[in-house]
Protein backbone atom coordinates (compact mmCIF):
# COMPACT_ATOMS: atom_id res chain seq x y z
CA UNK A 1 0.00 0.00 0.00
CA UNK A 2 1.25 3.49 -0.83
CA UNK A 3 2.16 6.15 1.68
CA UNK A 4 0.19 9.05 0.19
CA UNK A 5 -3.38 9.58 1.35
CA UNK A 6 -6.01 12.29 1.38
CA UNK A 7 -6.41 14.04 4.72
CA UNK A 8 -9.81 14.06 6.41
CA UNK A 9 -11.70 17.28 5.72
CA UNK A 10 -11.52 18.58 9.31
CA UNK A 11 -7.72 18.16 9.33
CA UNK A 12 -7.34 19.88 5.95
CA UNK A 13 -9.53 22.75 7.19
CA UNK A 14 -7.34 23.30 10.25
CA UNK A 15 -4.24 23.40 8.05
CA UNK A 16 -5.89 25.82 5.62
CA UNK A 17 -7.01 28.00 8.53
CA UNK A 18 -3.36 28.58 9.41
CA UNK A 19 -2.89 30.34 6.07
CA UNK A 20 -5.69 32.83 6.77
CA UNK A 21 -5.87 33.02 10.56
CA UNK A 22 -2.46 33.59 12.11
CA UNK A 23 -3.56 35.47 15.22
CA UNK A 24 -6.56 37.42 16.59
CA UNK A 25 -5.60 40.47 14.49
CA UNK A 26 -6.04 38.36 11.33
CA UNK A 27 -9.58 37.49 12.41
CA UNK A 28 -10.44 41.14 13.11
CA UNK A 29 -8.99 42.19 9.74
CA UNK A 30 -10.97 39.57 7.78
CA UNK A 31 -14.24 40.28 9.58
CA UNK A 32 -13.78 44.05 9.34
CA UNK A 33 -13.19 43.71 5.58
CA UNK A 34 -16.40 41.66 5.31
CA UNK A 35 -18.30 44.44 7.11
CA UNK A 36 -16.86 47.09 4.80
CA UNK A 37 -17.62 44.99 1.71
CA UNK A 38 -21.21 44.70 3.01
CA UNK A 39 -21.57 48.49 2.82
CA UNK A 40 -21.65 49.06 6.57
CA UNK A 41 -21.72 52.61 7.87
CA UNK A 42 -21.42 51.57 11.53
CA UNK A 43 -19.11 48.82 12.75
CA UNK A 44 -18.57 47.91 16.41
CA UNK A 45 -15.57 45.81 17.45
CA UNK A 46 -15.35 44.15 20.86
CA UNK A 47 -12.31 42.18 22.01
CA UNK A 48 -11.51 40.35 25.24
CA UNK A 49 -8.16 38.91 26.32
CA UNK A 50 -6.39 40.26 23.25
CA UNK A 51 -8.87 38.42 21.02
CA UNK A 52 -8.02 35.01 22.45
CA UNK A 53 -11.25 34.77 24.45
CA UNK A 54 -13.64 36.91 22.36
CA UNK A 55 -13.83 38.86 19.13
CA UNK A 56 -17.16 40.35 18.14
CA UNK A 57 -17.87 42.47 15.07
CA UNK A 58 -21.34 43.98 14.65
CA UNK A 59 -22.35 46.00 11.61
CA UNK A 60 -25.32 47.59 9.87
CA UNK A 61 -24.37 46.25 6.43
CA UNK A 62 -26.38 44.31 3.89
CA UNK A 63 -26.63 41.14 5.99
CA UNK A 64 -27.36 37.77 4.42
CA UNK A 65 -30.36 35.61 3.68
CA UNK A 66 -30.41 32.18 5.38
CA UNK A 67 -29.11 30.15 2.43
CA UNK A 68 -26.22 32.56 1.81
CA UNK A 69 -25.33 32.58 5.51
CA UNK A 70 -25.03 28.79 5.51
CA UNK A 71 -23.12 28.74 2.23
CA UNK A 72 -20.67 31.38 3.52
CA UNK A 73 -19.04 28.70 5.70
CA UNK A 74 -18.24 26.47 2.72
CA UNK A 75 -14.66 26.86 1.53
CA UNK A 76 -14.39 29.00 -1.64
CA UNK A 77 -18.01 30.17 -1.45
CA UNK A 78 -18.12 33.90 -2.25
CA UNK A 79 -20.50 36.60 -3.40
CA UNK A 80 -17.66 38.68 -4.82
CA UNK A 81 -16.74 36.82 -8.03
CA UNK A 82 -18.43 34.32 -10.33
CA UNK A 83 -15.76 33.46 -12.90
CA UNK A 84 -12.06 33.91 -13.71
CA UNK A 85 -12.68 37.11 -15.66
CA UNK A 86 -14.02 38.75 -12.49
CA UNK A 87 -10.51 38.47 -11.03
CA UNK A 88 -9.42 41.26 -13.38
CA UNK A 89 -11.86 43.77 -11.86
CA UNK A 90 -12.02 43.06 -8.14
CA UNK A 91 -13.40 46.02 -6.24
CA UNK A 92 -13.81 44.40 -2.83
CA UNK A 93 -11.40 43.74 0.01
CA UNK A 94 -12.10 40.01 0.13
CA UNK A 95 -13.13 37.59 -2.59
CA UNK A 96 -11.59 34.13 -2.06
CA UNK A 97 -14.23 32.66 0.24
CA UNK A 98 -11.67 31.38 2.72
CA UNK A 99 -11.96 33.65 5.76
CA UNK A 100 -15.22 32.49 7.36
CA UNK A 101 -14.65 28.73 6.99
CA UNK A 102 -11.06 29.15 8.23
CA UNK A 103 -12.11 31.17 11.28
CA UNK A 104 -14.98 28.76 12.01
CA UNK A 105 -12.69 25.73 11.91
CA UNK A 106 -10.50 27.02 14.78
CA UNK A 107 -13.07 28.70 17.03
CA UNK A 108 -16.53 28.65 18.52
CA UNK A 109 -18.45 30.95 16.19
CA UNK A 110 -21.91 32.52 16.30
CA UNK A 111 -23.29 34.40 13.30
CA UNK A 112 -26.42 36.54 13.50
CA UNK A 113 -27.44 38.09 10.19
CA UNK A 114 -30.46 39.61 8.50
CA UNK A 115 -30.81 41.17 5.09
CA UNK A 116 -33.02 44.31 5.19
CA UNK A 117 -35.71 42.71 3.02
CA UNK A 118 -36.06 39.65 5.27
CA UNK A 119 -38.59 39.31 8.09
CA UNK A 120 -36.26 37.37 10.36
CA UNK A 121 -32.58 36.90 11.02
CA UNK A 122 -30.58 33.69 10.79
CA UNK A 123 -28.44 32.52 13.68
CA UNK A 124 -25.76 29.92 13.01
CA UNK A 125 -23.53 28.40 15.67
CA UNK A 126 -20.39 26.49 14.72
CA UNK A 127 -17.94 24.67 16.96
CA UNK A 128 -14.59 23.82 15.39
CA UNK A 129 -15.99 23.94 11.86
CA UNK A 130 -19.10 21.89 12.60
CA UNK A 131 -22.50 23.58 12.44
CA UNK A 132 -24.53 22.54 15.47
CA UNK A 133 -27.37 25.10 15.54
CA UNK A 134 -29.31 27.04 12.94
CA UNK A 135 -32.34 29.06 13.96
CA UNK A 136 -34.32 32.17 13.14
CA UNK A 137 -34.83 35.19 15.37
CA UNK A 138 -36.12 38.73 15.32
CA UNK A 139 -32.98 40.86 15.03
CA UNK A 140 -32.11 44.13 13.27
CA UNK A 141 -30.69 44.15 9.74
CA UNK A 142 -26.93 43.69 9.50
CA UNK A 143 -24.53 41.11 10.85
CA UNK A 144 -22.98 40.25 14.18
CA UNK A 145 -20.30 37.61 14.33
CA UNK A 146 -18.88 36.40 17.62
CA UNK A 147 -15.68 34.38 17.83
CA UNK A 148 -14.92 32.65 21.13
CA UNK A 149 -11.95 30.57 22.22
CA UNK A 150 -9.81 31.16 19.14
CA UNK A 151 -7.55 28.15 18.43
CA UNK A 152 -9.24 26.07 21.15
CA UNK A 153 -8.77 22.97 18.98
CA UNK A 154 -5.27 23.74 17.67
CA UNK A 155 -3.02 23.80 20.75
CA UNK A 156 0.17 24.47 18.77
CA UNK A 157 -1.34 27.62 17.25
CA UNK A 158 -2.75 28.73 20.61
CA UNK A 159 0.67 28.28 22.22
CA UNK A 160 2.18 30.55 19.55
CA UNK A 161 0.02 33.51 20.63
CA UNK A 162 1.72 36.25 22.61
CA UNK A 163 0.59 38.09 25.73
CA UNK A 164 -2.88 39.66 25.65
CA UNK A 165 -1.39 43.16 25.44
CA UNK A 166 0.77 42.16 22.46
CA UNK A 167 -2.17 40.60 20.61
CA UNK A 168 -4.27 43.68 21.37
CA UNK A 169 -1.57 45.95 19.95
CA UNK A 170 -1.57 43.88 16.73
CA UNK A 171 -5.34 44.35 16.51
CA UNK A 172 -5.07 48.10 17.08
CA UNK A 173 -2.38 48.62 14.43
Amino acid sequence: MGRIHVLPEHVANKIAAGEVVERPASVVKELLENSLDAGSSRIKIQVEAGGKKLIQITDDGSGMVRDDALLAFERHATSKIKNAEDLLNISTLGFRGEALPSIASVSRLRLETRAPDQDSATIIEINGGRIFRVEEAGLPAGTSITIRDLFFNTPARKKFLKAESTELSHIAS
